[in-house]
């Protein structure tokens, strides 16, 4: 189980999650068994094909010390896994990291070999009609805890205004969050695009595709009112997308809901992961992580600041000539000329 998936089981409010098989396959780390352990939730895993099928949709079950009861009936039966197991088990796991990474050394060569000339010479990627270049970007994958992320980055967004590019559904989520979108990048092979509203309202719509192919992604934008440009490549969405915003030639990409660790990395289990070592590694200079902005983005300097700052200086400056005797005089002749005012409003007044 990666870590998106047993996140939303939390943030659904599960209690316990009963695995047929190992929720820690031991190929590597992977990162769900430990946000469910620390959520407190139950997990028990092995029970088996039989003991999943044993257990109907709907049925109110008790779960106790690994074995499954839907009334006093004892359906199925596996191991308890608690915090201190997972983590033991996930130290074990370790060890198959490094076949891991040599899958993942041998998928980056031909990854490269494809897409060389897209990674290396930007040949490929497509004009937009958003200006870039001197601006800081903001790309908004669905990846990985975007809400979080996109939260920590809110003073970035609304002090520095850079260009914000919206990878398929993240798009959504930014205009319910009120952030603009300028450039939305979709997929060809996702089924449901961003809504009418979000295209329309962008400067460009991109769409990647696979080389060769005829996306019908274009045709049902097209028939939007939205004329789409063409990205050529096998990376993932998110990938392009940092791709494209890097040609443009920024000052900084911020990325948000995207995977930043080799554990996070394979830890999605999906077979681009290739693509986003890569990407990672081109775009890498101008690349920073959102997680990193709240550290070195505390705020722009406003006006009030700088009068907070003058004000401190000048008590500090008071306070050092105060303890001179030429500070002492003034503040005697001070003291004198407010007690001469005082008596004069009083008789002004009486």
């Amino acid at each position: 189980m990666d870590r998106a998936t047993a996140q939303a089981l939390v943030d659904a409010g599960v209690v316990a999650v009963v695995d047929g098989v190992a929720i820690i396959s031991g190929r590597y780390p992977n990162l769900g068994p430990r946000i469910l352990a620390e959520a407190g939730v139950v997990i028990v895993d092995g029970v088996g094909a039989a003991g999943v099928a044993a257990i109907s949709d709907g049925a109110e079950v008790r779960v106790h010390e690994g074995t499954v009861f839907v009334g006093d009936a004892e359906v199925a039966s596996g191991r308890a896994l608690d915090r201190d197991s997972v983590a033991a088990e996930m130290e074990r796991a370790r060890s198959g990291l490094a076949t891991q990474l040599a899958a993942l050394t041998h998928n980056s060569t031909e990854f490269l070999r494809r897409e060389q000339d897209l990674l290396l010479h930007g040949v490929g990627v497509p004009r937009l009609a958003a200006r870039i270049a001197g601006r800081p970007v903001v790309v908004v994958a669905h990846d990985y805890d975007p809400d979080t992320e996109l939260a920590g980055v809110r003073r970035f967004l609304s002090e520095q205004h850079p260009v914000v590019i919206g990878v398929g559904p993240a798009a959504d989520r930014l205009r319910t969050a009120g952030v603009r979108v300028d450039v939305v990048v979709v997929d060809a092979a996702d089924d449901e695009l961003p809504s009418a509203a979000v295209l329309r309202a962008a400067r460009d719509v991109v769409v990647r595709a696979d080389r060769g192919s005829t996306p019908a992604a274009v045709e049902q934008l097209e028939r939007l009112g939205v004329r789409p440009v063409l990205l050529e490549s096998a990376a993932a969405p998110a990938d392009a997308a940092l791709v494209l915003a890097d040609a443009a030639d920024p000052t900084v990409i911020v990325a948000v809901g995207m995977r930043a660790t080799v554990a996070e990395l394979l830890d999605s289990q999906r077979p681009g992961v290739a693509g986003t070592f890569l990407t990672r590694l081109k775009v890498g200079p101008r690349l920073v992580d959102a997680a990193a902005v709240p550290h070195l983005y505390s705020g722009r300097v406003r006006p009030w600041h700088l009068f907070v700052l003058m004000l401190a200086g000048l008590a500090a400056l008071a306070a050092a000539v105060s303890v001179t005797p030429v500070g002492q005089e003034w503040a005697d002749s001070l003291g004198s000329a407010l007690a001469d005012l005082y008596d004069q409003a009083q008789g002004l007044f009486s």
